[in-house]
């Protein structure tokens, strides 16, 4: 009996704003909007919205009419319905599926929001906002797009006829506050054997793949390994949408381009990397290798432009490596299995693989050394392992970080380049 009133007091809330934005909008000037000062705009916005308030015969206490004009300044200079979940630092996915179901991911779990849009048309006046300030478009002729927010979240929006129930859109958020080698031991998403021995493999300049699923955290860790390399050396960053972190002071970022309305111009990764071996680059960091891009990494990789770092969408260490084998596959140049195999051993050290477990936490489920070819196969051994012990009935994942007991090969080339690591740390006990 109680959910009509308050449907019906909902449905009289969004008419009213409707017909106040539609009014608001007639009355500003909007040419001036880029010429005075945002807090100077918000403040003639809440007086115009104050007048035609009074105005309404729909009766608002003082706490409705407040709300009412933020929602307002929100659709104005906003995302809409999306500003408060923008605002949460707590936020780190927000998922539009539909106007009607909004959810976002906290820690790791993805849970369900009140926010909603009036429409599908409301949706889609969102995301031409998005696309548009970046200078793409999104329409039946071009249905997909990714896109980047001002404070680099990175977006992508979907619409019919590829989304049968209507526009979707995905918003990856970033944290204000980067992530810290020191956050991760906080988090316990390594210890600090482990990040010992990739800092020391960083500055090494080994070549690291970093493997991971959907949100397991590949970037992140990608800036925080970042950190170890020198703010002498020259660094070149590719990806497809920019959104690495650097704080060196030496560095080229590099992004792709799709292609125009006619379909043409577009610039692949392949292309990018190509292009960076071509300005004297110390270190090439490529943020996710998803095609035949991977032949010209790995042929870098082989030729002196050792230090690189790359990640790729894999479920294990060995996954990694096919998917990257089946990646080269992709150039087209009828190289033998064989050939591409001893390519990757030669071109990679090490392979990291990063995890979300059920509960939500990031953890670096395995440090793996690749050793070299045994037969026609790449020969891996872990170094550093997560062993999952199993769950509590609140739903927390336990497990502990392993030492495998095994001394890696390439310690000796840690050695000389000035990179003592306690022998101590690799005997087979608990990490701690």
């Amino acid at each position: 009996m109680s959910s009509a009133p308050l449907a019906s007091t909902r449905t009289d809330f969004n008419a009213v704003k409707t017909a106040i934005h539609r009014r608001l909008i007639q009355k500003l000037n909007l040419d001036r909007l880029g010429e005075v000062k945002r807090e100077d705009v918000r403040r003639e916005v809440a007086q115009i919205l104050e007048s035609l308030v009074l105005g309404e015969s729909t009766p608002m206490n003082l706490q409705e009419r407040e709300r009412l004009a933020q929602e307002v300044l929100d659709e104005v200079f906003g995302l809409g319905p999306l500003e408060p979940l923008l605002a949460d630092p707590t936020v780190s996915d927000i998922l539009v599926n539909t106007y009607k179901r909004v959810y976002v991911e906290r820690k790791g779990v993805l849970e369900a929001t009140g926010v909603q849009f009036r429409d599908d048309a409301h949706l889609m006046a969102i995301i031409d906002r998005i696309v548009s300030a970046i200078g793409r478009r999104i329409d039946e002729s071009s249905p997909m797009v990714d896109a980047r927010l001002a404070d680099g979240s990175r977006v992508n929006a979907i619409i019919p006829p590829l989304a049968v129930d209507g526009p979707c859109l995905s918003i990856r958020r970033f944290g204000r506050d980067r992530l810290t080698a020191v956050d991760l031991v906080r988090n316990h998403t390594l210890t600090e054997p482990m990040l010992e021995l990739l800092a020391g493999c960083v500055k090494a300049r080994f070549n690291i793949l970093i493997s991971g699923g959907t949100g397991a955290g590949k970037t992140t860790f990608l800036n925080v390994l970042s950190s170890s390399i020198s703010n002498r050396e020259r660094i070149v960053t590719i990806e497809d949408a920019a959104e690495l972190q650097l704080n060196q002071q030496h560095v080229v970022r590099l992004e792709t381009r799709p292609p125009n309305i006619e379909g043409k111009g577009a610039i692949q990764q392949r292309q990018l990397v190509i292009n960076s071996l071509r300005m004297r680059p110390d270190r090439i960091i490529v943020g996710e290798v998803r095609g035949e891009e991977a032949l010209d990494m790995l042929q870098a990789m082989n030729t002196g432009h050792d230090g690189s770092l790359t990640t790729i969408h894999a479920n294990s260490p060995r996954d990694a490596l096919s998917r990257l084998e089946t990646m080269v596959a992709m150039a087209s140049l009828n190289i033998p299995d064989t050939a591409i195999r001893r390519q990757i051993s030669s071109a990679i050290d090490v392979v990291l693989q990063l995890s979300r477990l059920s509960d939500g936490t990031r953890k670096v489920v395995s440090v793996a050394e690749i050793t070299g070819m045994e037969g026609e196969v790449v020969a891996m051994q872990d170094i550093f392992v997560f062993r999952k012990r199993g769950i509590r009935e609140s739903g927390e994942v336990l497990g502990e970080f392993l030492s495998t007991g095994v001394r890696p090969k390439f310690a000796e080339r840690l050695a000389v380049s000035g990179i003592q690591l306690p022998t101590a740390m690799f005997e087979h006990t608990r990490a701690r």
